[in-house]
């Protein structure tokens, strides 16, 4: 049996957890959804490893309550994206390929909308009840931002908007 979920420690004896990501998802057919764990907020492993393809992040310290939490969002397909130290790290890693790649991407102005609501870390029926949609249409618009910016999940879709300077750290509120 194959589990849905693989909770990966950034920080490992022999191969680090962001190549233990990569390998993972190069490697094995229709791959578990990888939750990041980790010591520090800021820690550059964190984002090397959503970059390798991590759907989520968590810090070490987290309760049993949200560690639990994490683990479902994830399991069910969602992502669990990270807190603004992080985003302002994606940021800093802002780069001409992502601008490139939003800009080709040619997001409508819902689809704008919709990703600054996922970059902020909104749930489907969150960002739903902010635009005044349904749960179905968001998941219609989220699918569309995924195509465009050809990402494979929310979190590569976010770190797009963040490095590209779609999305600013700080501006999310």
């Amino acid at each position: 049996m194959k589990p849905d979920v693989v909770a990966m420690d950034v920080r490992m004896p022999l191969m680090d957890g962001i190549e233990a990501t990569r390998a993972m998802l190069r490697t094995v057919t229709d791959p578990p959804r990888i939750l990041v764990i980790t010591t520090f907020e800021e820690d550059e492993y964190v984002y090397g490893a959503l970059r390798a393809g991590a759907d989520g992040f968590l810090l070490k310290r987290a309760r049993p309550a949200e560690i639990v939490h994490a683990v479902r969002i994830v399991a069910e397909g969602e992502s669990l994206l990270f807190p603004p130290a992080l985003r302002s790290l994606a940021a800093a890693h802002g780069n001409e390929s992502a601008r490139r790649a939003l800009e080709r991407a040619a997001l409508t102005e819902r689809e704008g909308q919709v990703l600054q609501f996922v970059a902020r870390g909104l749930m489907n029926a969150e960002i739903a009840a902010e635009l005044h949609l349904g749960t179905e249409a968001v998941k219609t618009h989220v699918s569309a931002v995924l195509t465009k910016l050809g990402a494979r999940d929310r979190v590569q879709a976010v770190i797009t908007a963040y490095e590209s300077g779609f999305v600013t750290a700080g501006a999310d509120k």
